[in-house]
Order: C-alpha cells, then structure tokens, then sequence
C-alpha cells in the first residue's frame, strides 16, 4: 500500500490545473485522510466526507440489484413470457442492466463533469456530494427515460440547485429530488402515467410489439454461444396487461382496484411497476437500518416520517369521502415510493433539520404532506418529492424556533 501511495504522489499533477483537480478526487477517493480533526472539536477522526458519503452508496446496493432485475420483470410479464419471479432470470437481468447502465453513467458523467469544472476554477478539491445524488438519481427515474431529458435534469439539479447556492452543504433542497421534479414539470409525459414504467414497449396495449435494438442482438449472440434462449423479437403485449402503479389503480378504484392486479406480497416485496430502485420495501429497510447503525441517517426523521403518514392516514380513513381515502392506512406504505423517501430523501442531512426536536417536526410533517398531496392531488397520486422539497423549504425555519424554545427556557432558569 506504501509503494501505491508512493507511485500516487509521484505522478500529482501541477497544482491549480484541470489534471491536478482530477487527480486530487480520485486521489482522496482512494485513500483515507493520515490525519484526524484539527481545532476545538470534541470528536476527532480520520472520517472525511467522501467515505461518508459512501456509506449511503452501499446503502443503496440491494435497491440496484432488485431495479435492474425488476426492469427486466416487468418486461417479460408485459409480453407474456418468463411470466414467475426468478423464471428467465439471466435474461431479465441483462435486459435491465441494459436499461439501467446508461442511466447511471449518464448521471453521474454529467454531474460530476459539472462538479469537477467548478472545483478547477474554484481552485479547490472536488467536492463529494454527487457520490449520493449520482446514485439516487437513477433510482427515481422511470426506465425508459429519454438520455437527453436525463441530461437536462441533472444539469438543472447541479447548477441551479447546488453550484449557484455555492456547492456542497450549500444546497437548500435535495439535489436528486430537483432532478425528479424538473423533469416532472418539463416533461410529464416520461414520468407519469401508465406507459412509462413498463420498459421496452410501442405501447401497453395488447397486441404492440416488443422493442429490441442492438443490446439485445449482441446478448442473442452470446447466449447462443452457451444454447441459451435469447430475447424473442417478435413478442408482443398480452391482453389485460396493464402498466399502472398501485398508486393508480388505487385512485380509480380503491383498495380493491388495486388487489385486482396486484398482491400484497407483489406490492411488500417489489414486483410491481414504478421507479427502478423504489419498490422492494424490505431491502429499503435493511439500508435504513445500515444507515441509521452508521449515525449517518437520523432515526428522528425516519420516525416522524412514520408517525406522521400513520396518523394523516388514519384521519383520511375516517373522512371517506373518496375510495382512495378509503383505503386503509397501512396499506399507503405497502403502496408507491413512502419507504424510500423517508430512508434516502427526508434524511438528507444538509437540506433537512438539525436539530433533535425539529428533525421530528421536519419528519412529521413530511409524512402528513404527503399523504395529502397523494390522496386529495388527482394530478400526482404519490405525494413525497413535492412534500419533501417542500419542508427542505421550512427546515431552516423549524430549527430556528426550536433553538429559540431552547434559549428561552435556558433563560429562564438563569
């Protein structure tokens, strides 16, 4: 390890030079600082911010293997074939990894290519932020995602939601979240509805065809060198498929709606449609729990989250004015993206609250906003993003009445 270290600083590039604010992210990426926290802290190690921000990346780990298989998933049951959970598994992961390596290439080429510009004529190192918003980003994007619109919505998240509130830990919202929502509004038609989470289809009507390109022939190839079955080109959609999302279903028609198409095992473990690293709740819990054993998640938000779409929904259960309201309480976390927002979103230490007490007001009103953005918003039947950006908004604001509570009772005392 000496003599690598050794080689590294031997080939360190001019300093204040493009090549040298390369060197210096990779440098630091591959090594952990020699030295621990200067000045009057109370805790002193050798963590930095990047190998923080890599505890969340390995969080995410279980999301992407079930997203790139569920991709596949979906697309097989579409059009009939390979139609139980692990039948045709090595066609339905390399079918998603071909759906999902792009986007995640893409993400994080333009956004850390934008990071790396503004660290070089900052004059500083790089910073480590987009290791998370470069992984969370692919998993909130629908897997047929057009590249050029993914480009445009990074970019926007980068520039206008990071670089021009000064970088990293400047940011008032969540980086990836802004990217969602500009491509929400910009262009609602590849993130909504229920053509688009349902990859590698003309359409979901029965009888469209099955859309193949290279990718494909070039894995029909290689599964032909082992007489493996490869992609079948002249499949199409079979009759009563539908591309919803319970969240859909649930708004046409209530609870029974949705168990119509979709079990509840289907919904808890993740074989349904929707963004690619959202749906497998289980394994979003086991990346919480990593988090929150790492001190790198607040448990305060994750429960106020809870408690507060617990509660809201109780409360709509009782109006029932609507069969979604009817819809019973526990069941809104089997259905949509509520567990990966409250682990992944809602925690984002930079752009949520600080302190204890408002952490559970942040959280909580997180959960009650967006149950009622889900429910009584017929445009957005989902409700998280538009709630978490929004109390990003008031979080400075919650922490700011809280410490004056603080001092007023310190006050008091004296």
């Amino acid at each position: 390890m000496s003599k690598l270290l050794d080689f590294a600083k031997k080939i360190e590039p001019k300093k204040g030079t493009l090549a040298h604010t390369l060197y210096d992210g990779f440098f630091t990426f591959l090594f952990s600082p020699d030295e621990v926290t200067h000045g009057g802290t109370h805790i002193k190690d050798g963590m930095d911010l990047k190998r923080t921000m890599f505890h969340v990346v390995i969080a995410l780990q279980l999301c992407y293997l079930f997203g790139t298989y569920n991709i596949g998933h979906q697309h097989f049951v579409a059009i009939g074939e390979h139609t139980s959970f692990l039948e045709g598994f090595y066609l339905k992961l390399f079918y998603g990894l071909g759906k999902l390596l792009p986007i995640f290439i893409v993400s994080n080429v333009v956004g850390l290519g934008i990071e790396f510009y503004y660290a070089w004529k900052k004059g500083h190192s790089i910073e480590e932020g987009f290791l998370v918003s470069g992984a969370l980003i692919p998993l909130i994007m629908p897997p047929d995602i057009p590249m050029w619109i993914l480009v445009l919505s990074v970019a926007f998240a980068v520039w206008i939601g990071k670089e021009a509130f000064g970088g990293t830990g400047m940011n008032i919202w969540n980086i990836a979240l802004l990217a969602r929502v500009f491509v929400f509004f910009a262009y609602p038609t590849t993130i909504s509805g229920d053509e688009v989470w349902v990859s590698g289809l003309a359409s979901t009507a029965a009888g469209s065809g099955a859309e193949y390109g290279l990718y494909h022939d070039v894995c029909n190839w290689l599964f032909g060198l082992f007489g493996a079955a490869g992609f079948n080109e002249a499949a199409t959609v079979v009759d009563g498929f539908t591309g919803a999302t319970p969240l859909a279903l649930a708004y046409q028609g209530g609870w029974e709606a949705v168990t119509q198409v979709y079990s509840e095992a289907q919904m808890w473990w993740g074989g349904i449609p929707g963004s690619i690293g959202e749906t497998s709740k289980p394994l979003i819990i086991v990346g919480a729990l990593f988090l929150i054993a790492t001190g790198i998640a607040s448990w305060r938000v994750m429960a106020g989250m809870l408690l507060g779409a617990v509660v809201t929904g109780m409360m709509l259960n009782g109006w029932g004015a609507t069969p979604f309201m009817e819809v019973p309480w526990h069941y809104h976390l089997y259905m949509g993206s509520f567990f990966f927002a409250m682990a992944f979103m809602a925690t984002d230490p930079v752009t949520a609250a600080s302190t204890d007490v408002g952490k559970w007001i942040y959280g909580f009103m997180i959960g009650m906003v967006g149950l009622i953005v889900r429910i009584l918003n017929p445009a957005y039947p989902e409700g998280w993003m538009l709630a978490i950006l929004f109390m990003n908004t008031f979080a400075p604001l919650i922490d700011h009445y809280v410490l004056e509570a603080n001092m007023k009772k310190r006050l008091k005392r004296a």
